[in-house]
This record gives structure tokens, sequence and C-alpha cells, in this order.
């Protein structure tokens, strides 16, 4: 896999709290008539995180979303950290069944959870 790509409004802002979640180094790109922004690590073993510009609104749930294991941190406090940086809960399912994560969304809208750990 090389890139997960995301349509955004302001892509410069999404791409912005997707490097600071992932801890991603973050490069803006200037091709001509397109420039969109790379969240990448420094393990290539990974996919790069592509944010690019478009004219549309998301509208609906994400088909596709990101998971995103707590690490040592734990989950309690990486949710702290994903909402100081801008995240908002849209489904807290840790104490349903079935649960155990979280339903977040990133400045645009873009669900994404957090799992237990």
């Amino acid at each position: 896999m090389f890139n997960i790509t995301f349509d955004c409004r302001e892509a410069s802002r999404v791409a912005e709290f997707w490097a600071a979640v992932t801890e991603y180094q973050l490069e803006r790109v200037d091709m001509p008539g397109n420039q969109f922004w790379v969240a990448s690590p420094d393990d290539s073993r990974w996919p790069r995180l592509v944010f690019v510009t478009v004219p549309e609104e998301k509208v609906v749930k994400n088909r596709v979303h990101l998971d995103l294991m707590p690490g040592q941190a734990g989950q309690t406090r990486q949710l702290a950290r994903l909402r100081s940086l801008g995240a908002s809960v849209v489904d807290d399912r840790r104490d349903l069944d079935p649960g155990g994560w979280v339903v977040l969304a990133d400045p645009e809208g873009n669900e994404f959870d957090l799992e237990h750990g």
C-alpha cells in the first residue's frame, strides 16, 4: 500500500490534524495545478496519508475509516490527546456490547476509531 487519500475542504487543516495524531512528518507538495499535503512515517513500511483539497463537503458516513491503537498512553489519555487536537466524539462504545472503542471525527467530520488497546 502506498497512500491513503483524504478529500478535504481545507486540506492543510486536516493534514495538520492527522500529522499531529500520527506523529508523521508533514510535507506540502506543489505540482502545477495540484497542491496537496503528505504525512508520512519515518518507517516506509506504513502507508502515507495524502490530503487533497476538493470543492465538495463531506455528506455521509465514511465507507472506509482508520482504526487507531492507543499505545502505551492508554485509551483514556489518548482520547484526551485526540480531543485536544480537534477530534470530536461521535459514539463512545467503551461500555457497550459490542464495544470497547470510541468513534471520533477529525475537524472535517471524517470518522475514525480509537480502539481499546
